[in-house]
């Protein structure tokens, strides 16, 4: 293959990310052919499913455009904190993988540095491949806030969260799987009442908060979730939603569900806390998924989605932006086009990942299909409903500190809603003025 691929290693600085990239040859005017390239950038790695998927995707790219792509290897952290300065320069790739949301995206697209894709979207239909939730993230309005306005970015994999057990823990002590809120309550009190903390959880990074966020959902509907997420309304933080959540967080950790050592526990201590077989439930994203596959030995796990919940966290995934300074979009545009072909997509969900656009009869893996199965649910009925901390550029270190204060018993559910409240308030009036 023509590809070059070059690898930066993550200490490298800001000024010498923006001088390390050659311009691409090649035109805008051209879709294609012999002396072009195409300059990308992404952060998956090479074993991941999206890695694995676009692998293919340049050697079918390279194959029917004639055209050489020139692949750079970043981390999530080197695009994110040097986005802004690079493709505000003519050291942009032609295309990269970039970050969702309002913080994010929308803030590059109120820039101006991102390309308005609303012509290349109705020229390809994709549009037509992404259901509507998912499209609340690929558009901007002009103030760079998600949900309406134009296309700067097209996702092809998607995201969510859901309930991992452990299956031969559940076997052991009798359990099913629960399909409303009271059988899972139940299911945690067994293990319980057996000397065994049943949920896997971190206060000081994201699993509590999308527990929390969880529970408020079950008493959600999707215009509460445009109030939060979008502004749409003010949001209630004494309502129904938000006390429902407050109280079962604190009701399950005074019960044992949920250990107070959760307060200094990292995403990752819950994690592995899951692959150890310590704690037999683990609510988190589908990004663990690929991981228990490969990890978990010593016993078999499955999922489910939360019970009696039309919601659940989650969103499309990272996107595919366009750089205005970008020397090749049409280029660009292909590119993305071959990676939502059926055949790319199916390789996503046949190692671990969640496409947007697969034919579920074509996945083969098992654990696979149920994943992709659970989040084909959420779609068809509208229940993704992005995460918690999304409002605000701060609002994910707020929230966790509240739910650090909540477990430890410094806060009480009252005050912790006064708090994150005027906290939320304070960041959504920075955003919209």
């Amino acid at each position: 293959m023509k590809r070059s691929r070059l690898i930066l290693g993550a200490a490298v600085t800001a000024a010498a990310l923006a001088l390390s990239g050659c311009s691409g040859s090649g035109s805008d005017e051209a879709a294609g052919g012999e002396g072009d390239t195409l300059k990308l950038w992404h952060f998956e790695s090479e074993t991941s499913a999206m890695g694995i998927a676009w692998e293919e995707a340049i050697r079918v790219f390279e194959e029917e455009t004639g055209a050489t792509v020139e692949f750079e290897e970043r981390s999530f952290e080197q695009i994110r904190s040097t986005a802004s300065q690079v493709l505000n320069s003519n050291e942009a790739p032609d295309l990269l993988e970039y970050n969702k949301g309002n913080a994010t995206a929308g803030l590059l697209s109120s820039q101006g540095l991102l390309t308005n894709m609303d012509d290349a979207v109705d020229e390809y239909g994709w549009d037509d491949k992404l259901a509507p939730s998912l499209q609340t993230t690929a558009r901007y309005d002009e103030r760079g806030i998600m949900g309406s306005g134009s296309w700067f970015g097209v996702p092809n994999y998607g995201e969510f969260v859901e309930v991992y057990y452990n299956e031969d823990m559940f076997a052991e002590a009798g359990l099913e799987v629960p399909t409303t809120l009271d059988e899972f309550e139940d299911v945690l009190q067994a293990f319980t009442d057996d000397g065994v903390t049943p949920l896997a959880e971190s206060a000081a990074e994201y699993p509590l908060g999308q527990l929390w966020y969880q529970l408020a959902l079950t008493q959600a509907d999707r215009g509460w979730v445009e109030d939060y997420q979008l502004y749409s309304n003010p949001v209630d933080w004494q309502g129904e939603e938000v006390s429902f959540a407050t109280e079962t967080v604190k009701d399950w950790t005074d019960k044992g569900y949920i250990s107070t050592n959760a307060t200094g526990s990292t995403a990752e201590d819950a994690g592995t806390a899951f692959i150890n077989g310590t704690n037999p439930i683990f609510f988190s994203g589908s990004w663990w998924h690929n991981r228990f596959t490969t990890e978990i030995t010593d016993f078999e796990w499955g999922t489910f989605l939360f019970p009696e919940a039309e919601l659940a966290p989650g969103s499309a995934g990272n996107m595919w932006v366009v750089p205005e300074k970008a020397a090749n979009k049409e280029l660009a545009y292909e590119f993305i086009d071959i990676t939502m072909r059926p055949e790319i997509q199916n390789l996503i969900g046949n190692n671990g990942g969640v496409p947007v656009a697969a034919d579920p009869a074509d996945i083969t893996d098992e654990k696979s299909s149920e994943l992709i199965a659970n989040f084909n649910e959420l779609t068809e009925k509208d229940g993704i409903a992005f995460y918690p901390d999304w409002p605000t550029p701060t609002f994910y270190d707020e929230l966790n500190a509240g739910l650090q204060e909540l477990l430890n018993g410094t806060t009480t559910p009252a005050e912790f809603q006064e708090q994150v409240g005027e906290q939320y308030q304070s960041g959504v009036d920075d955003i919209v003025g």
